[in-house]
């Protein structure tokens, strides 16, 4: 398993991560063996959220880790907040009703939920989920120093933020943000459309994001890859998805020439862009894990990479 550079940091970590969004679906013996799998693969960091099975996600987590007989140094460990979907939702909070939430009553109360469930002192790193149109800078600076001096969060960042919200929080914190978590793999790829069809007039000329991809290599931002083997948003994968022939077959083709699987080309495909992503690896299929996981040592050339690009049905114009 290769390994990433956080953000500025000189903190080293896995670039395939386990994200445990599913995991409220598992037994603790099933947890258990995604945890020892994903470890066996070299998987380093976690990546939880507070909305993730309305919280048991983090509890079978927790379950899983000491039913495996692991520590909790064995990982990194992130989590999010600032979603709220309901009362129950929002952990105890006092406030009713769907929003996003980024005071600092809600983020401290946030936080303190996810280490309970997680049973653990502290995060690895902590996230703002997503951006809200109502957030007062100086609450999230003063979340953010609270969180920070009690020694409950070691670093920040955020999850799909563009790149003026990004500047606005950067602005307001003395923490630097290190992560920002986005959508990407072979069939979301805006952010590398829009670079290309710059000054175009097709669809693929639009920018949805502000040129995030740019700005995250220039501040030194890792872009953790969230929903890598998916289409749409939710929809489904893509992997032996027959709606997809093409990609398939070029899957294979190259998962052939590389002595892997079709998952682990899709990894490969994200993490041969130079801006030194994190693949966010969401099954908690053991076997999917180690095939996936595998992607990490595969090198694809420039020329693969475009044709698993153009089998997506990307162009250039």
């Amino acid at each position: 398993m290769k390994t990433v550079q956080l953000g500025n940091t000189e903190l080293t970590v896995s670039n395939v991560a386990l994200g445990i969004m599913r995991m409220d679906s598992l037994s603790t013996d099933e947890a258990a063996k995604v945890l020892t799998t994903a470890k066996a693969a070299g998987i380093n960091y976690i990546d939880a959220a507070d909305i993730y099975g309305g919280g048991d996600s983090e509890k079978v987590f927790a379950a899983g880790l000491a039913a495996a007989g692991l520590s909790r140094n064995d990982f990194y460990i992130q989590s999010k907040a600032g979603i709220i979907v309901d009362n129950a939702g929002s952990h105890g909070d006092v406030f009713v009703g769907h929003r996003y939430d980024f005071s600092k009553q809600h983020l401290l109360a946030a936080v303190d939920g996810i280490l309970s469930r997680l049973h653990t002192d502290y995060l690895d790193a902590f996230l703002l989920h997503r951006p809200d149109p109502l957030m007062e800078m100086d609450d999230v600076a003063a979340a953010f120093d609270t969180l920070q001096t009690s020694g409950k969060v070691r670093h920040f960042g955020v999850s799909n933020f563009n790149p003026q919200q990004v500047a606005l929080v950067q602005s307001a914190v003395s923490q630097r943000l290190l992560v920002n978590q986005l959508q990407f793999g072979l069939m979301h790829t805006g952010m590398v459309d829009y670079g290309m069809h710059t000054n175009m007039t097709d669809p693929d000329s639009v920018s949805h994001d502000s040129g995030l991809l740019e700005y995250s290599r220039r501040k030194g931002m890792t872009i953790q890859a969230w929903s890598p083997y998916q289409y749409g948003m939710f929809d489904g994968p893509f992997v032996d998805n027959p709606k997809f022939p093409e990609l398939n077959t070029e899957l294979a083709k190259v998962a052939a020439a590389k002595g892997v699987t079709k998952n682990a080309i899709a990894t490969a495909w994200i993490l041969r862009h130079p801006a030194k992503m994190q693949v966010i690896l969401g099954s908690m299929n053991p076997q999917h894990i180690q095939e996936s996981a595998a992607g990490s040592d595969v090198e694809l050339t420039k020329q693969e990479w475009y044709d698993l690009y153009f089998s997506a049905g990307h162009t250039l114009p």
